[in-house]
């Protein structure tokens, strides 16, 4: 957790004393003020990044130590603590830009996890503002997003291979980017003036997939209506990305090979030779090796395909590329004229804990579907899909606009029935109630006292 620089305002010394040592036990530096004034004086002198401040105060209150704040530096966080008779004001501060507030009396290791969710959302911030400029940074030609070690060695050797005209094969699981690396490497070549045609492999069956890649004359096959050009063609002085190169079946492989052993193709329904000047840049997630040892691909073409090899990492390898890929997908995915959505600390540890087995184009998906169904607001944790967020938090919908209440009274409503529910469940102990709510004997007194509960049958 992030340490933080906080000024804690309160005219009662005992909640100063044990707020502020609570605190500085979980890692924060803690400066104090007895009353509004003497914050005053502190918030001019110094920065902070967190206020958290009692409402009612001698010689100025904590409304106007939220002002302040609120006008001269915003970037201050601001909790208020309030007694339920200011529970309004504190209601009108969160609407203008408060962070929280906290009633009185409360439990030290609440107002604890208060900051230490703030703590995780400016470290997030700070790490998405880093990750902000450095995509400002990067060459606006290129393709591949990534500052990781790994990624900086893979972004050296596509440099270093571009320069060649020889086939490259590029390696990875699915959804890894292995177009993106060779588009990256045609942009960078010698032939980056020429066409980048890409072809599935995968997509065809047989006689079309040489139809595609070679050309055709007319009636070389039932449909063949008219003379086409192929791919490689199309591709003649340029580059040519055969994806899914594993799924090319076995009479292609024998003229693919021919292909890159004499740069000539023959059309369908020709025996004409026709020269042409590709760079083969191929791309497969399957195990190439394995294939050859089935029967099912060429040793050959392997080789004339793999001269220079690139395999990119699996998302699980390059986890340092998160915020940097997140930013960049939220920038361009936000609606035109729109600001970038902001995503919460709850969203972001889904994003950190789960593995993407999709890797970036399954992150890339789930960026997406959280810009659209938050609606300009801040991304959450039910805005993912099941699989990151979790099917409990994946079915959380929206709260209907209507018969909204004001958040104090929801919040004060729930806790009183939480409150009787759980002395229901520990048959009116008191103290078995306090054990299964995670807070003390005397916090849950107070709390009683405040709620005006009796027992259990209140």
């Amino acid at each position: 957790m992030a340490s933080l620089d906080i000024l804690l305002v309160d005219d009662e010394p005992s909640i100063r004393l044990t707020v502020a040592d609570g605190l500085r036990d979980a890692g924060h530096q803690v400066t104090t003020a007895a009353d509004g004034q003497e914050a005053l004086n502190l918030i001019d002198a110094q920065h902070f990044d967190l206020v958290i401040s009692d409402i009612r105060l001698p010689k100025a209150d904590g409304m106007t130590i939220f002002r302040k704040l609120r006008q001269d530096k915003p970037q201050t966080g601001v909790i208020l603590m309030t007694a339920y008779a200011t529970v309004t004001d504190a209601v009108v501060a969160m609407k203008d830009g408060a962070l929280d507030y906290l009633t009185k009396p409360f439990d030290i290791d609440e107002i604890k996890l208060r900051v230490g969710r703030y703590g995780e959302r400016r470290a997030l911030e700070a790490e998405l503002s880093r990750a902000r400029d450095e995509l400002a940074q990067r060459d606006p030609s290129s393709i591949i997003v990534g500052r990781s070690q790994i990624m900086t060695r893979l972004l050296d050797l596509i440099e270093t291979i571009s320069d060649s005209d020889a086939p490259v094969l590029v390696t990875g699981e699915s959804g890894t980017g292995k177009e993106l690396v060779a588009r990256t490497v045609h942009s960078l070549s010698s032939r980056r003036e020429g066409n980048f045609v890409a072809v599935n492999c995968a997509a065809f069956p047989e006689t079309l997939l040489e139809a595609e890649l070679f050309g055709h004359e007319r009636g070389a096959f039932t449909g063949a209506v008219k003379a086409r050009e192929g791919r490689f063609k199309a591709a003649s002085g340029g580059s040519l990305f055969l994806d899914e190169i594993a799924e090319i079946p076995p009479m292609a492989q024998a003229k693919l090979l021919r292909v890159l052993q004499e740069g000539v193709i023959e059309p369908l329904g020709t025996n004409k030779p026709v020269e042409v000047d590709v760079r083969i840049i191929s791309a497969t997630h399957r195990n190439l090796k394995e294939r050859i040892k089935n029967g099912t691909f060429r040793e050959d073409l392997y080789y004339r395909l793999n001269v220079l090899d690139v395999n990119i990492p699996p998302l699980r390898d390059r986890r340092g590329d998160l915020p940097i890929l997140v930013e960049h997908f939220l920038k361009n995915l936000a609606r035109p004229g729109r600001p970038t959505p902001s995503i919460s600390p709850r969203a972001w540890a889904a994003i950190t804990e789960y593995g993407f087995p999709g890797n970036v184009r399954e992150l890339e998906h789930a960026i997406q579907r959280a810009v659209v169904l938050c609606r300009g607001a801040e991304i959450d944790v039910h805005h993912f899909p099941e699989d990151i967020a979790g099917p409990m938090n994946a079915q959380v919908e929206s709260a209907p606009t209507e018969g909204v209440r004001p958040l104090a009274v929801a919040v004060k409503e729930f806790e009183h029935q939480y409150l009787l529910r759980a002395l229901d469940a520990a048959d009116g102990k008191k103290a078995k109630a306090a054990e299964m709510l995670g807070i003390s004997r005397k916090n849950l007194w107070e709390k009683l006292r405040a709620h005006e509960i009796q027992g259990p049958s209140s």
